[in-house]
Formats: structure tokens, sequence, C-alpha cells
């Protein structure tokens, strides 16, 4: 019962993987492939890429390191000084031929020479000789004259060894020039790049500063003169308003300043005694009223609050005097509270008005005093005036040499400055620097470049390598298989570990057949192509395959590995498995399930044991080994020729497999005619599709049955299945 649910279960999961399989071929990137061909081809790869990148790292190592110092001058630009520039200057400036023009010039012998004139420049010279040639001090040594020794001697010579190292061109479409000079020192290169900048821009302006020295000259006599002259005018400026007292205030004459200070506050004392004016004119006006009911008075709150306690008084007066009489003592008590009121309030009116009376009198003084100091300054400005007006005739004479001086002196500035940094139509931009990284070889673009190089390369001859190989890659190479065998894929079991990048890491060809078969029985395409192959024996059924002959085109393509994990698999699936080894070259059923070395197939066939020694227990339920024997390595006859009574024992079992030769033995044709079907085993990558083929069409020829085609060791990045396969579920 677990048995046929484990069966439906797979048989769902099978039915599901096969529907997502033609979605997952359709979807692989086209890339997936080339990355396929790399991971297949890695060592071809590997080697060719270590290869180019050590050539490509000594050669770093080993080319002199070079430095380039680089300035850049800037041709065609306005003259200094001419603000106006020509219609043929214009022309001038976007003329291509006079870029060409002054590149000659630069790289013309006779700026070359001037160059190599300057102080210091024949020393670097020599210096970049001997350090270019590296053997210049052992033929100074051995007594001979080597050819940096002609570069002091023929200035010729000297031009021609610095002409090469000189790089002069134009950046872009642009009018700058770049002057560049390569040496194996950097001090050298930076040198002698400014040398030539020099000797270019001092042949520009050797003959345009002349004219300009004399009109620059005769404009300093002219500024020098109106100096002297205007430190003599501000002398006697300063001296005649010395005399007549014309100080300045912040504003303006301090004459000035004060009748403003004066008459603004004459404008103030004139209000405040007009106020004082009024308020003691309504005093005086209230008196046949009562001066307690002026509003200047009512304003003192002193009044206001003797009236109010004089209010309540005469309340208190009223209220007792209808409820206590006349004559009553409270009476005369409140009577004298209320005198003593009106007293203080007619004290405090009193006060007030007298106030009031002098602040008036106060006011009147003030404006008075203030009138008279206003007149007396009027008199004193208006003479400030007549003063002023002679000083503004002398500063204004003053103003227009000033102005004049200042035009000259600008005019002279600008003539020197330009005599000074004069270059014709050429001006610098940048004199050279020194370097600070070598100009050959960068190490990160030659890096990257070798890099780059050694990849492509690599990548390249793996490619053509997997390209022009015709071994067996996937079971989709298998479709012609004759009849309806499926053609299944048998992945390549991996541990799970991962190498450099996320790619897959090394094949474990260490593991041991057991570890091996538990990867297998964990790996999901692994299970999915064993139960194809299960599903495709039927056994039980009447036209099922009880006998499977498990073979391959040639050794090594995995055949007993396949009859292991196959019959680990059926086992599981609730059947007795009794799996035989036939492969007299190869016998190692007992290594890989650690069986103990006794009698075996040999054994029974000779009848020198009986079967039931013979076969041995492993230690999976329901899986029996029957391996080779103790006589493997004596000279038996053909086993395909005996073996057929041995296998009618082995009735009790539900399937038998049976490790063969490779096909093209006499033993595999010979096992394969007694068995029920044929179980053929090509590893992808090793056997081509044509042995495969061939093998297919020789088991068949020899009168076998072909059960299925496994690829095993199937890479996982190139998916590829037979049509054949879904067949093998129907």
């Amino acid at each position: 019962m677990d048995a046929r649910m484990a069966y439906d279960n797979l048989s769902a999961a099978v039915s599901d993987l096969e529907a997502r399989r033609a979605t997952s071929i359709a979807a692989a990137a086209p890339g997936h492939g080339l990355l396929a061909a790399l991971w297949r081809r890695k060592t071809i790869f590997s080697v060719i890429f270590v290869a180019i990148l050590g050539a490509v790292v000594a050669a770093l190592l080993l080319l002199p390191v070079q430095y380039m110092a680089t300035g850049s001058v800037i041709v065609a630009e306005q003259e200094p000084g001419d603000n106006n520039s020509s219609a043929v200057w214009a022309q001038k400036a976007g003329d291509p031929a006079d870029m060409e023009s002054q590149l000659l010039i630069i790289g013309s012998s006779r700026v070359l020479k001037a160059a190599t004139a300057s102080p210091g420049v024949l020393e670097l010279a020599l210096q970049d000789c001997a350090a270019g040639k590296g053997i210049g001090a052992l033929l100074e040594k051995l007594g001979r004259r080597s050819g940096c020794d002609k570069l002091s001697e023929d200035a010729d010579a000297l031009v021609e060894f610095v002409r090469p190292r000189y790089s002069i061109g134009n950046v872009g479409r642009s009018r700058v020039i770049s002057i560049s000079y390569q040496s194996t020192r950097p001090e050298i290169a930076q040198k002698m790049a400014n040398a030539l900048i020099s000797a270019f821009l001092e042949d520009q302006r050797a003959n345009l500063s002349s004219g300009r020295q004399h009109a620059a000259d005769w404009l300093w006599a002219e500024v020098h003169r109106l100096e002297t002259e205007l430190r003599d005018d501000d002398g006697k400026i300063q001296e005649y308003k010395r005399k007549k007292g014309l100080a300045r205030g912040t504003n303006a004459l301090i004459d000035s300043e004060r009748l403003t200070s004066l008459t603004q506050q004459l404008s103030a004392a004139e209000a405040t005694r007009a106020e004082a004016s009024a308020r003691f004119k309504e005093i005086t006006a209230n008196k046949g009223k009562g001066l307690a009911d002026s509003p200047a008075v009512l304003a003192s709150r002193s009044v206001s609050d003797l009236k109010q306690q004089l209010t309540m008084i005469e309340m208190r007066i009223a209220s007792a005097q209808s409820t206590l009489g006349d004559r009553h003592p409270a009476m005369r008590g409140l009577e004298q509270e209320r005198d003593i009121a009106q007293r203080r309030l007619a004290a405090e009116v009193a006060g007030v008005a007298a106030a009031a009376r002098r602040n008036y009198d106060a006011a009147n003084s003030l404006v008075a005093s203030l009138r008279a100091k206003v007149e007396a300054a009027k008199t004193e400005v208006g003479d400030a005036m007549i003063d002023q007006g002679s000083i503004e005739t002398l500063v204004h004479g003053v103003d227009m040499k000033r102005r004049q001086y200042s035009e000259l002196y600008k005019r002279a500035s600008e003539l020197d400055a330009d005599r000074r940094v004069l270059n014709g139509s050429t001006r610098l931009v940048g004199l050279a620097e020194l370097p600070k990284q070598p100009y050959f070889p960068k190490k990160l673009p030659f890096l990257a470049a070798g890099l780059t190089m050694a990849t492509l390369l690599g990548a390249t001859a793996a490619i053509l390598r997997d390209r022009f190989d015709k071994s067996l890659r996937g079971s989709a190479e298998l479709a012609d298989l004759p009849g309806d065998a499926p053609c299944v894929e048998l992945p390549h079991l991996r541990s799970a570990r991962a190498g450099l990048f996320g790619m897959p890491a090394r094949r474990d060809r260490a593991l041991p057949s057991k570890a091996l078969i538990e990867l297998a029985e964990s790996d999901e395409a692994a299970q999915r192509a064993l139960f194809e192959i299960y599903s495709s024996a039927r056994l039980g059924e009447e036209k099922g395959s009880r006998l499977i002959a498990v073979t391959s085109p040639a050794r090594g393509d995995g055949k007993t590995f396949l009859t292991l994990i196959l019959a680990h698999f059926v086992t599981a699936m609730g059947h007795r498995v009794l799996i035989v080894e036939c492969d007299r070259a190869n016998p190692c059923f007992e290594s890989a399930l650690g069986l103990e070395h006794g009698p075996g197939l040999l054994e029974a066939l000779d009848s020198t044991a009986p079967l039931r020694d013979c076969v041995t227990a492993t230690d999976w339920r329901m899986l029996d080994a029957l391996p080779l024997g103790a006589s493997a390595k004596a000279a038996p006859p053909q086993i395909g020729k005996r073996i057929e009574t041995v296998l009618k024992a082995t009735r009790d079992y539900d399937l038998v497999l049976l490790d063969c030769p490779p096909a093209d033995a006499l033993d595999a044709r010979l096992l394969a005619r007694r068995a029920d079907s044929i179980l053929l085993c090509a590893r992808a990558g090793r056997c081509s599709a044509e042995e495969a083929l061939a093998a297919s069409e020789g088991l068949i020829a020899s009168g076998g049955r072909l059960l299925g085609v496994v690829v095993n060791m199937a890479e996982r990045d190139e998916p590829s299945f037979s049509k054949r396969s879904s067949r093998a579920t129907a």
C-alpha cells in the first residue's frame, strides 16, 4: 500500500515537472549555453587565461616606465589691449591652416634649437639619453664613446634626439595646442616640456614689444608729472580749509549741520511753548467758573482723587443727615473731614495753575534764546558758503587732473602688462606639471586590457573547443533512437557546495558510492529520471522487464553507478532487487557496496558454490548483490553463455539488474539477448551521440530490446529533454 502511494505521488510530481520542462527550455537565455560551454571547457579557459595574464604581468614588470609631462598654449587669440578685432582676425581665429602653421612652427628646428639652448636643457637630455639606453655608464667604463656623447657636441644631433620624444598636437577641435615630453624620469619630462613652451612663447613676442615699450615710457612720464601736481593742489586745498574753518561734519559743513540742529531745537521749543500757553490760557479763562472744573486741572491725577474723595464724603454726610440729624456728633466729624478735603483740593488746584504759568514762562524764554542763536548761525553759514564755492572751484580742477591721472595710469599699466605677456597670437594656458603617475605602462588600464584579452581569448578557445566537440551533452541529441525507447538525463551529482562567483563546486569524483547514492536520493532531477526508467520497465506487468541489462558504449560512462542508484530507487518503491556484476574487466561491487570478499557469480557458474551462498545482502533493505566472485582475476569462459541457469534461479526477485561490460564486448551482446530489455548508459561530455546510437543499434541487432538510454552526468545548466521522455510516463 505504501509503495502504491509513493508511485502515485511520484507520478503526479513527474507530470507537473514535465509540464514545467517545456517552459524552462523555451525561457532559457541564449547566453546560458555559453556559460555552460565555458564551465565544461574550464581547463582550456584557465590555461589560456593564466598564460595571457602572466605574459601581461611580465610585460608590466619588464617594460621601462615612461612619464609624460604636458603643457598647453592657445593660438589665434585676440591681441592683448586690442579690443576691436577686425574681420581678418576673426577669419584667422577659425582657420585650420593657421593651426597647422603654429604646429609646424613649434616643431621646427629653429624653435627646438632655441629650447635646447636654454640653461640646463643639455644636461637633462644627456641624463635622459643615459637612462634610456641603460648601457651608457658601462660603455664609459670600457673607454668607448657612447651615442650620448654626440649630443653635447652636435646641436643637430641633440635636436634629432629630443624631437621624437616631443608630442605636439591640437586638442580636439579647439585652438589649444598641447606640448608633451616623454621620459623615464618625471622631472626631466616636466622641464623639457616647459623649455619648449617658453622658447615658443618668447619667439612669438620677440618682435612685438618695442613699440609698446616707447608708448609705455611716455605714459609713465605723464603719470609722474600729474602725480606731483595733484599732491601740491591737495595741500593747497587743505590749507585753505584750515584757515577758513571749513571742517565737515557727517553729511555737510559743521556750520550747516549746527544751523540745522538749532532750527530743529527752535521748532521743538515753539511747539512746547504753544502747548504751555494753551494750558495756561485755559486755566486763566476758567477762573470765573472755578479752577477745579478746568480741563487742565481735571487732567491732574491728584485733583481727580481729591474730588472723588470729596464726593464720597458728601454722600456719607447726606446719608448721616437723613438718619442722625444735623446736631449729631458724627455729623460734626464728617463736616470737618469735608472741610479738610476742600482745602486740599483748593491747594492742589492752585499748584496746577502755578505750574502752568511757570512752564509757559520757561518755554517762552527758550524760544527767544534759540531764535537768537539761529540768526547768528545763518550769518556764519552764509560766509561758509562763499568760501565753499571757492574750494569747489579748486576741487573741480583737481578732480579733472585725477581722472586724467587714472586714465593714463591704467593705459600705461595695460601697455606694460601687454609688453610682458605679449606672445603674438599665442597665449599660455598652463605649464607642464610634475607627472605623478606613469604614462606607460599604466597598471590599471594595462591589467584591465590584459584581463579583458585573456578572458576573451580564453572564452573564445573554450567555446570553439566546445563547439567542435562532438561528444554527447543531452538527451535531445538522441532523439533518433530506434523504437519507442525513452531517453532521460541523469544529472551530475554534486554536494551542496558553491564555487567561485556562485558556480558549482568541483566534481565530487572522490565521494564513495554510498554518498553518491544518498545525493541521488535527495536530487529531484535524478529521482525524476529514475522514475521514468522505472515506469518504462513496467515491473509486474506481462510485457514488463524483470531482467534488465545495463551497459554503455565505453568504459567510464557510469553504468555501475546507474545500476546501484536504480536498484536503490526500485527497492524504495517496494520491490525486491538483485544486482549482478557481469563485467569481468572491472569488478567493483565489493568495494562500492562494502561487501566481504567471497564467492560470487563465477563460482555459481562453475557450480563450485551454491547460488544462495554467492548472493550477498547489502546495507539496503530488499536489495541483494551477486558480485563477480573470488575467482574474478582468472580467465573464465564467457559469462553470457552460461548465465541463463543463474538467471532462472532468480525468480523470487521483482527486478534483476545485470551490470554488463561495454556494448562492444561479446558478453554484453549475449547478456542483452538473454535479458528482457537493455538500459544503455552514455556519459555526457565523453561519449558522442553517434557512438551511443551505434551501440543501441548493435544491441538491438544482437536480439535485445532497448528499454531506454540514460545520459549520465548531464550538466544542469543545459536543460535538454527528449520528446520521447513524455511517453515514458504515459
